[in-house]
């Protein structure tokens, strides 16, 4: 009886050790991810402050040569030339136009899609759908610069006859059809993500499927929408090849849709390319630009952080 009691008290023990070196491996692998999480949220915030610091850093350079003054007031964009001018003006009136174009198509018909495909559209009709939403964001910016160049411009030349063969307007709505997806897929997200007692809240009060999915479930899902509509904004704004290909490279200071101007990055890739000395003021110009790019955007996305944080709905 003696033996039968220590034999199970050992085996108890067995168990026991066993059990915490198993758990002590656990913990091990627990602090190995753990660390490996940390160092990818590291990285990311590394590389986005080395960004902001070499921008700041060579714009610093430009200007100690250009007053901000100068830069933020002057309307001409000539940094190249003899007479040299440093108005970002012209820059950021093309992306705004280009952006807003773009914007006018994608938001409304991407949360038009979104809306469909939430609250009205079958099991199939939506797996159907998405997939082909999806493949046009995958598809190649510079493919859809050169349908813009190509086909979009001859199109809207038989309805403009004046049109020139670069122009925002084209651009723009070009841009639009290439945001949709990002948009319709955000916006689809956050709607679904509404529990289904508010839907059957507002059928029971005798609502129909459309004013469920306007005046419920929408409002319910703004803090969503609206980081879907301000990625769309930044994802506008800093578009590159589309601007640079069909809307010209020619900086000039112009509201008029119909008319060819450059935008930021458009200017960046043009300088880019060129042969400009490495440290010279012309150089230094990209830095500058692209300073005031990431200014634009940041303000976007703090308008968003704040929208969802004040529309933020907890269930």
């Amino acid at each position: 009886m003696y033996s039968k009691n220590i034999k199970s008290t050992c085996e108890k023990r067995s168990r026991s050790t066993g059990n915490l070196r198993y758990s002590y491996k656990r913990h091990l692998r627990e602090k190995f991810i753990e660390l490996l999480l940390l160092l990818a949220a590291f990285f990311s915030v590394l590389i986005t402050f080395s960004i902001v610091f070499m921008l700041i850093k060579e714009s610093i350079t430009f200007f100690q040569h250009v007053s901000i003054w100068e830069f933020l007031t002057d309307r001409q964009w000539t940094p190249l030339f003899d007479d040299a001018h440093y108005g970002i003006l012209p820059l950021v009136s093309g992306t705004v136009v280009s952006s807003a174009i773009a914007l006018l198509v994608a938001l409304p018909l991407g949360t038009t899609i979104a809306i469909y495909l939430s609250e009205f559209a079958s099991y199939t009709v939506r797996e159907i759908a998405k997939p082909f939403l999806e493949l046009l964001g995958g598809i190649p910016t510079i493919v859809y610069g050169y349908f813009a160049l190509l086909f979009v411009t001859p199109l809207l030349q038989i309805i403009i006859p004046d049109l020139p063969g670069f122009s925002l307007l084209s651009a723009g709505l070009v841009m639009g059809i290439m945001i949709i997806p990002y948009v319709s897929s955000m916006t689809e997200d956050a709607m679904r993500s509404v529990p289904m007692h508010l839907r059957e809240g507002s059928y029971a009060m005798g609502a129909t499927r459309f004013q469920t999915a306007i005046k419920v479930v929408m409002p319910a899902a703004f803090s969503g929408i609206a980081a879907a509509y301000i990625l769309a904004i930044s994802r506008a704004v800093g578009e590159t090849m589309v601007v640079a290909i069909a809307a010209g490279m020619q900086p000039n200071l112009t509201w008029n849709p119909t008319e060819q101007a450059a935008t930021i990055t458009a200017y960046i890739v043009q300088v880019s390319l060129g042969d400009l000395p490495h440290g010279s003021i012309g150089y230094q110009t990209i830095f500058a630009a692209g300073l005031t790019l990431l200014l634009i955007t940041l303000i976007f996305n703090i308008l968003g952080h704040l929208l969802r944080k004040r529309y933020r709905e907890t269930y």
